[in-house]
């Protein structure tokens, strides 16, 4: 059995919660808007007018080549299509994908994994808690940050502003191992590498970093790590 760590969220993060409950607050499930609900899921197709998408408990999936401000959800995931747009995407449960060249300007969660595919482009934070963040060959310009999740940097991605992984301390406990970090061959984090926690640090010979503070890289060759 895993042993129990304790998980502070961050300031950022609880401020990203409170600020997507307040606008909540003023969401209609009744005004015919279907951009804003309460319980449901919200579909964007492409060709609409950007506007913020705002839901409860449900989830929101923007089309290929749609567009909308910002996306916002307590119980549910968010997805953004193939060269779809957007600037915020928030959610407190669920997952954050970005699609093919989709392109965004932050994401936040706090229990889900974030996916961005081929081409992809945050150019703000990536940040969660608890769930796996992916980057293949996409680009983020503000950094990525977690407390509890495991990080996968495959392909030519390129994070700028370096990786943080939040040190675990009093709170509420969640089973778990510790987090498992991996830098694959042709991936360039800009930036320091900051962990307050141990964690497992796998870095491709073929890879480029910057400043490790905290943990010991463990270099691999080939294309993955060793099992």
């Amino acid at each position: 059995m895993g042993r129990k760590h304790q998980i502070r969220i961050s300031g950022s993060t609880l401020m990203c919660v409170f600020l997507l409950a307040l606008s909540a607050c003023d969401i209609s499930s009744d005004d015919g808007d279907e951009s804003h609900k309460v319980n449901g899921s919200i579909h964007v197709p492409a060709g609409r007018a950007a506007t913020d998408v705002k839901t409860v408990n449900g989830s929101i999936s923007v089309e290929d080549n749609g567009a909308i401000v910002s996306a916002g959800t307590v119980n549910g995931g968010i997805k953004l299509g193939s060269h779809a747009t957007a600037t915020t995407l928030s959610t407190v449960n669920g997952g954050i994908t970005l699609a093919d060249a989709a392109h965004a300007t932050e994401a936040h969660t706090v229990n889900g994994d974030i996916s961005l595919a081929d081409g992809a482009e945050l150019t703000g934070p990536l940040i969660n808690t608890n769930g796996k963040i992916t980057v293949t060959a996409a680009h983020v310009g503000g950094g990525i940050k977690t407390a509890n999740g495991d990080i996968s940097i495959m392909g030519a991605s390129h994070v700028e502003g370096g990786i943080e992984v939040q040190e675990v301390s009093s709170g509420f406990s969640l089973g778990v191992r510790d987090p498992t970090i991996i830098i694959g061959p042709g991936a360039t984090v800009q930036g320091d590498l900051v962990f307050k926690r141990k964690v497992l640090l796998l870095v491709s010979d073929r890879a480029t970093i910057g400043t490790v503070t905290g943990a010991t890289a463990v270099a691999f060759t080939g294309d993955t790590p060793p099992p």
